[in-house]
């Protein structure tokens, strides 16, 4: 006579209950991960470049559109991508802007777009880390790593959005994306600055347009 195993309705209550378990904890590890999109009204990029030895001039652009995830107990499981409006190029001059923009330079008709996609992001202590990623300039793609500090994750002082807040920096070197023009006048070397702010995505509408300037800040 075959021997049955004893209590077969319990280890299948325990299997189910094991099953659930898992499926919980899978759950809970996705919603820990939350998705932002950026403030393009709060968010900016800074450069300066070195002008034959007198000064480092500083210029602005404007992030276009982006995203984040963000998992503040695990970073590695974060990622970014976000688009730069390259024919925003600012240098407080508009003939200087023009300048700047033409075939020599950026070639802002051409490429209009400047794109960073994250690889990876390595953690260093509570607040600090380094975004391993790929940058897409004038029309050359190239590795690139950018330190950068998290400001504070929280509700806005009126408690409508919960923004996620960076300050970053990084260095590249034009030439290598092809930025040639005036090499005896205009520095290889480009100092960038970046302070950005996400807002969650359940807080931002579907067409990732910035909050209404009466909500801010």
């Amino acid at each position: 006579m075959t021997r049955r195993p004893p209590f077969p309705a319990l280890r299948g209550y325990v299997l189910v209950l094991g099953m659930a378990g898992g499926i919980s904890m899978s759950l809970a590890a996705q919603a820990a991960t939350d998705t932002y999109r950026y403030d393009t009204v709060h968010s900016q990029i800074v450069f300066s470049i070195d002008h034959d030895g007198f000064s480092r001039p500083m210029g602005r652009l404007h992030v276009a559109h982006g995203w984040l995830r963000l998992d503040p107990g695990d970073w590695s499981r974060s990622s970014t991508e976000l688009d730069i409006d390259v024919t925003s190029v600012d240098m407080g001059d508009a003939a200087w802007n023009n300048a700047v923009c033409k075939p020599s330079l950026l070639d802002c008709k051409a490429y209009p777009t400047a794109h960073f996609v994250s690889s990876s992001v390595e953690r260093k202590d509570a607040t600090h880390g380094v975004l391993h990623g790929v940058l897409t300039l004038h029309g050359s793609s190239q590795p690139i790593d950018i330190p950068f500090r998290v400001n504070r994750v929280g509700k806005t002082i009126y408690g409508m959005h919960t923004v996620a807040g960076f300050s970053a920096t990084a260095t590249l070197d034009r030439t290598a994306f092809g930025v040639t023009g005036f090499p005896e006048a205009i520095g290889h070397n480009v100092a960038i600055w970046l302070e950005l702010e996400g807002i969650r995505d359940s807080q931002t509408s579907s067409d990732d347009k910035p909050i209404n300037n009466k909500e801010q800040p």
